[in-house]
């Protein structure tokens, strides 16, 4: 099963994070299957790719909820069919 989740990156005390496809399975700093956005919780900048991102929803790919959280306030899932994506 693949998840969205965030992967940790830049220095100490100054965090900022990829959005990445990855199995379920790995590590948060494992490897990933794409990058597919980015996120500076300092700076409050968000990139995301958001065709790679619906095309990991569509395909059954789960959101963590801090993932979720960031893809409601840009309005993907606004992209989607309600009734597309089921989500736990």
């Amino acid at each position: 099963m693949v998840k969205l989740r965030l992967k940790r990156c830049g220095r100490k005390q100054c965090a900022t994070y990829r959005i990445v496809a990855i199995d379920v399975r790995s590590r948060r700093e494992g490897r990933d299957l794409r990058k597919v956005g980015f996120y500076d919780p300092i700076k409050k900048q968000t990139y995301l790719n958001v065709p790679a991102i619906l095309y990991f929803l569509e395909r059954g790919a789960q959101p963590t909820e801090t993932v979720r959280d960031i893809l409601k306030k840009s309005e993907v899932f606004a992209e989607l069919c309600p009734n597309q994506i089921k989500f736990h």
